[in-house]
């Protein structure tokens, strides 16, 4: 017989690394925006940082993919179908709709508006189930909106469209489905994480060329070296690094976070991609955050806490 808290210590194990790999995840996201700007300020645009991302990032997964393939995995009937949805709505989706919010709202607006994510899964969650969540976790809901307000300063000078907003809300719902699809990954129905990021990237890059090719999007590129802390290095290095730590890396581990601690937590700690995008623009484009953004940082850490201890670890 095994030790009678063998049966107890595993879910919080399960939990703790779980937590671990979400904020690995926050990392490795946060650090795309940094990345970007670097390109961006030698003449990239955008969605062209966007198509690197994606195709970069289906190009590195193609080897581990093969390997899967070659040990015996077989696709099932409706994994085609979640790749293409996760290709078409958290991949290219939430992107286009983010890039498209931008072009009428500034950049931290826009933000605030996609990070809305976590609140729209809690709504979407009490209206499906009728079960109201508990008072702390709608609580942090609100303190963790409170914190981002706060981090992403958007109280100076920002500009509200209604058409970026609108944007800003597609790209929210991109956000929250990623969190819901990614919550079916690798069980006993929906594919591996590797299948399901590897073929949604291969998606994803297909419908912003295509996106670009019609003229809906721009797509501007040059091989002028870039500056990360600044340093100069050549463009490829900048779309390596968003392409293999923000892309694949940060995909592959949100994933497995949301497998281990439920979409809802996991979307909470993923709120830490702000912080981390804000540490990393201080640190590669030499963006310094302010007193306010500190102190927004405190708020959300104090959120992801309170709803980790008011909600039990997710399935």
């Amino acid at each position: 017989m095994g030790h009678p808290s063998a049966g107890a210590d595993h879910p919080r194990a399960r939990t703790a690394s779980g937590l671990a790999i979400a904020l690995l995840s926050g990392f490795s996201f946060g650090l795309a925006g940094p990345f970007a700007a670097s390109l961006i300020a030698v003449g990239w645009s955008p969605p062209a940082v966007a198509l690197a991302r994606l195709a970069g990032a289906a190009v590195l997964l193609a080897v581990p993919l093969a390997l899967l393939l070659a040990r015996g995995w077989r696709p099932r009937a409706g994994h085609g179908r979640a790749v293409v949805v996760y290709g078409l709505v958290p991949l290219a989706g939430a992107q286009v709709c983010y890039f498209s919010a931008v072009g009428h709202l500034s950049v931290g607006v826009a933000l605030l508006i996609e990070y809305t994510a976590p609140v729209l899964l809690l709504a979407w969650t009490w209206a499906r189930t009728a079960v109201r969540p508990r008072p702390l976790t709608l609580a942090g809901a609100a303190l963790a909106v409170a914190g981002l307000v706060l981090v992403l300063d958007v109280a100076r000078g920002a500009e509200v469209d209604v058409v970026g907003v609108l944007w800003g809300l597609g790209a929210a719902v991109c956000l929250a489905a990623y969190f819901r699809l990614s919550a079916a990954a690798g069980g006993a129905e929906g594919p591996p994480a590797l299948v399901l990021t590897a073929g949604g990237a291969v998606v994803g890059s297909v419908v912003v060329a295509l996106l670009g090719l019609v003229g809906l999007l721009p797509l501007t590129a040059t091989t002028a070296p870039i500056d990360l802390g600044g340093r100069g290095a050549p463009w490829w290095v900048g779309v390596l690094l968003v392409a293999a730590l923000s892309t694949a890396l940060a995909y592959l581990t949100g994933i497995a976070a949301v497998g281990r601690l439920g979409s809802r937590l996991a979307s909470f700690v993923g709120l830490s991609e702000v912080l981390f995008a804000v540490l990393g623009a201080w640190w590669l484009v030499s963006q310094e955050p302010t007193a306010t953004q500190v102190a927004g940082g405190v708020l959300v850490v104090g959120a992801v806490a309170l709803i980790r201890w008011a909600e039990p670890p997710g399935p």
